[in-house]
């Protein structure tokens, strides 16, 4: 299982928010790069990277910080936020990104992304669905938008695709330190042949092992390294891999 250490960024800043509440913001660095050369030194294959402005807006706002965790370390990218056209996603690979984050454009658009999927093989698995939700409801627009569709519906919907990833995100997780929401994220995992990466909530390297357990191919590790509460390279030994690794 792969350890995703996260960097969320708004206003070129590294910044945590609780619940996916952007007035609940707290700031941890003013160093993206520096922060993703952390994450290298401890050992992570991949960091997933949060674009959170263009997450709200749909527009790209934080190029430059992304632009330098890219130059800054030779680890695998997984960038999230704003990316809402198949001209964007290209526009991201370019730039060296290894895997885009797919959320509002695919739940609020199912069909297009399903369409995309099946015409565009290549791309399946440089893709990853974010399914961001609230009590196990689809959420959209960084998360200011809630959605009648379940999370477990359209993670099953997408089998068979050849996605690289799904991204699960309990929202009432997120930022609080509480733990994973292992049974949630243990039906999506069985709903669905897509490697699932579990996000929100982790608070401990028992965390890591309960995803693991529940059949996650990754997991996102945010607050609780910024709290001083997780040490990455212990969490990749509790994952059951060595670093660099790629999935089976």
């Amino acid at each position: 299982m792969d350890v995703l250490p996260a960097i969320d960024i708004r206003d070129g800043k590294v910044v945590r928010l609780l619940r996916g509440d952007y007035a609940r913001q707290t700031t941890y660095s003013l160093d993206p790069a520096d922060v993703a050369r952390q994450f290298a030194a401890g050992g992570a294959s991949w960091i997933h990277v949060v674009d959170l402005d263009a997450a709200r807006s749909g527009r790209a706002t934080n190029g430059e910080a992304i632009n330098a965790i890219r130059k800054a370390v030779d680890v695998r990218i997984e960038m999230g936020g704003g990316i809402r056209s198949e001209a964007v996603i290209e526009e991201r690979l370019a730039d060296g990104i290894d895997r885009v984050v797919i959320g509002s454009a695919a739940v609020k658009n199912q069909p297009w992304f399903e369409e995309l999927l099946a015409r565009r093989h290549e791309l399946a698995p440089k893709i990853a669905l974010g399914l961001d939700a609230r009590d196990g409801k689809l959420s959209a627009q960084g998360w200011t938008e809630q959605l009648s569709g379940t999370a477990v519906d359209f993670a099953a919907r997408v089998a068979g695709s050849g996605l690289g990833a799904i991204v699960y995100t309990d929202i009432a997780r997120d930022g609080t330190l509480e733990g994973v929401n292992i049974p949630a994220t243990k039906e999506l995992v069985e709903a669905t042949d897509v490697p699932v990466i579990a996000s929100g909530g982790v608070k401990s390297v028992e965390d890591v092992v309960l995803c693991r357990q529940a059949g996650c191919s990754g997991v996102i590790i945010g607050k609780a390294y910024y709290e001083g509460r997780i040490d990455i390279s212990r969490a990749i030994a509790a994952a059951g891999r060595a670093s660099g690794q790629e999935n089976p």
